[in-house]
C-alpha cells in the first residue's frame, strides 16, 4: 500500500499566515443544533461559513498571481500538480539566506516537483516566521526553469527575498508557467527522490493563488 504523507498546515480560524493579510474566519453558518428546524427527527447537518485570502496556510501560485494575462487556477495542467515526480533537496546547511545553484546541479529536475527543505517551518505561528526567512535566488530559479521543472515547492515564509519591493523568482518561474507552491511543512520525512507530489488547488476562475492540501506519497 502507498504511504502518504501530509505536506500541508492546518488552517483555522484566526491564522496568520503572511502579516498583513485578514486572517481566515471560519464559523458555522448552520449548526448541528439549527438544522433540527429543518430537517426530520434524527437527521442533522452542519454547514460551515469560510472568508479567506488565497493567501493561506500551504497555497500554490499560478501565472495570475504576478501578470495580467497568465492563466489562473481554472488554466492549471493537472500534468504539474498531481502525482507528479519529485524531488526533495536539504539546503538546511547553506550558510546564507539564499540558496544558490550549486543545490540544483547534477539533480534529475525535468518534469520533477523540485521542493526545497528549510526546515523554516518550524517557526511557522511564530513572529520569527516572518524575519530573515530563507529564498531562492535568481539564479537558481533560471536554472530551475531552464532544466525544465514541473513546480516548485519551498518550506519558507516566501520563495522571494521580501526585503524589498522585487519578486525575480516569482517573475521567472510563474512567467515559465511553473507554479510555486509556499508554506510547505513536514518535508523531512521525505526522501531526496523516488516518491510523487500532488499540490491541487480548486478549479477557481480569476484567482492566482489559492491554498491546497500539499502531500507526497511513497510506496
Amino acid at each position: 500500500m502507498p504511504r502518504f504523507v501530509d505536506l500541508s498546515h492546518t488552517i483555522e480560524d484566526g491564522m496568520v499566515t503572511y502579516k498583513g493579510l485578514p486572517a481566515p474566519i471560519i464559523c458555522d453558518w448552520m449548526s448541528f443544533e439549527k438544522s433540527h428546524e429543518k430537517y426530520s427527527e434524527g437527521t442533522e447537518f452542519s454547514m460551515q461559513w469560510i472568508s479567506m485570502h488565497g493567501n493561506t496556510g500551504t497555497y500554490l501560485d499560478v501565472p495570475r498571481h504576478c501578470y495580467r494575462d497568465g492563466h489562473d487556477m481554472c488554466g492549471l495542467s493537472l500534468t504539474r500538480v498531481s502525482n507528479v515526480p519529485a524531488v526533495c533537496l536539504n539546503v538546511t546547511a547553506n550558510p546564507k539566506r539564499e540558496i544558490g545553484v550549486s543545490w540544483f546541479e547534477g539533480v534529475d529536475i525535468k518534469d520533477h516537483a523540485v521542493l526545497i527543505h528549510t526546515e523554516w517551518s518550524r517557526h511557522f505561528g511564530t513572529d520569527a516566521y516572518f524575519e530573515d526567512h530563507i529564498y531562492l535566488s535568481a539564479a537558481a530559479a533560471a536554472y530551475l526553469r531552464d532544466e525544465g521543472a514541473a513546480l516548485v515547492g519551498i518550506d519558507s515564509f516566501n520563495i522571494d527575498n521580501t526585503d524589498g519591493g522585487e519578486r525575480p523568482v516569482h517573475s521567472i518561474l510563474l512567467g515559465a508557467e511553473i507554479p510555486v507552491v509556499e508554506h510547505l511543512t513536514n518535508l523531512s520525512a521525505l526522501p531526496r527522490d523516488g516518491f510523487l507530489f500532488s499540490a491541487v488547488p480548486p478549479r477557481i476562475k480569476d484567482v492566482g493563488t489559492f491554498p491546497v492540501r500539499a502531500h507526497a506519497i511513497m510506496d
